[in-house]
């Protein structure tokens, strides 16, 4: 761009010199304008030495950085993830994509189950170096292993919504003499709803039917939308969206937050947990920040550009179309939170878990080196 207009430039000039020339300076004139291409073609000839200096400049800058991306800053090391087919994968699916495209400085394998169990049972087996399962379950799984995992995070906050097509519920009172529906019995899900029916006298008043999977539940809207049912996103979203008339009357972590004894304690749904070995070959190197860090991009990305990730989770398989995924995601809980922030709440929600249902947390509270802290 530069040497064409500096031809131009040059051009123009010899053009005007020629046309102000007369007869008797014609010699005169002749010899200016081979003077103004000698001096236009000089300037074009070092500005092209200077476009293509900077040009070989900014290619080695270019190759440079591309090295410099590329190059992985712990070696052959794998971290290796597993995560639960819902919010807790929604967080990651950005991060997925980076290590993918070689974004990341450490290589990384993602695995997605739709059953805790699975993902535990590798960690356990050392098949997993991370996992992010529900809150309840990693202090289960610490008691299991004596210490053998740490939180590192909390990923998930409270994905919980009940949805009704019933115009006569509206509020977390109006299920009295009501059955709902819900899915998973013996983890979150059961004793949030357990604990938040106690505190408001609903226990014995409110009939609660478990499936074993949420699509189960949305078949039955589709059968007959007045039924009633708490669903953990995306799929509270799901069913509002595919069935006329059906609304969210109630968010679980507002009930929560209302409960007279739940003190500075949240409504939580996932956390990433690590073994203890892989905390401890990586104790020095970095490795667990550079881990954590990622993930808070991950989860930042999500807000910043929703639609994208929409397209992730599809691509993903966790929710079948973007324009319900990009509905749902603002109320998938979404989240990052580390150290004394992470401690308060996680200890505080196992602690009401444990007042109401001890075996909900493994029969005892984890100790300290539950909650892994940076240093």
């Amino acid at each position: 761009m530069k040497k064409t207009a500096l031809m131009a430039a040059a051009l123009m000039l010899a053009m005007g010199l020629a046309a102000c020339s007369g007869t008797a300076s014609e010699t005169t004139a002749a010899e200016t304008q081979t003077e103004a291409q000698t001096e236009a073609a000089a300037e074009t000839t070092e500005a092209a030495e200077e476009s293509t200096e900077a040009q070989t400049e900014s290619e080695a800058e270019s190759s440079a950085d591309t090295e410099a991306k590329a190059e992985l800053q712990y070696g052959d090391v794998t971290v290796r993830v597993g995560s639960l087919k819902g919010p807790t994968t929604m967080g990651l699916v950005n991060m997925m994509e980076w290590a993918e495209d070689g974004e990341l400085p450490f290589k990384a394998e993602f695995t997605m189950a739709t059953a805790a169990d699975e993902i535990t049972a590798k960690l356990v087996n050392g098949d997993l170096d991370i996992a992010l399962v529900p809150a309840n379950l990693a202090s289960v799984l610490y008691n299991k292993t004596e210490g053998g995992i740490s939180v590192i995070d909390i990923n998930t906050l409270g994905v919980l919504y009940g949805v009704t097509g019933d115009e006569s519920v509206s509020s977390l009172a109006d299920l009295a003499g009501k059955t709902i529906y819900m899915t998973g019995q013996g983890t979150t899900p059961q004793y949030a709803m357990d604990y938040i029916l106690a505190q408001n006298g609903l226990t014995d008043s409110v009939t609660i039917e478990y499936r074993s999977e949420a699509t189960e539940i949305a078949a039955l809207f589709a059968e007959d939308p007045t039924i009633t049912a708490v669903l953990p996103q995306p799929f509270a979203t799901v069913v509002q969206v595919q069935n006329e008339g059906v609304t969210e009357f109630m968010d679980l972590n507002e009930e929560w937050d209302k409960c007279p004894d739940s003190g500075d304690s949240m409504l939580l749904t996932g956390v990433t947990i690590a073994s203890r070995t892989f905390l401890d070959e990586h104790a020095e190197d970095g490795l667990v920040d550079a881990f954590i860090s990622t993930q808070r991009l991950s989860t930042e990305a999500v807000s910043q550009d929703t639609a994208h990730t929409a397209e992730l989770v599809v691509e993903a398989g966790i929710i079948e179309k973007a324009p319900i995924a990009e509905k749902a995601i603002p109320k998938c809980g979404i989240a990052c939170i580390t150290g004394e922030e992470m401690k308060g709440a996680l200890s505080g929600y196992l602690d009401v878990l444990f007042n109401a249902n001890a075996q909900s947390v493994g029969g005892s509270l984890p100790g300290d080196d539950f909650y892994w802290m940076a240093e």
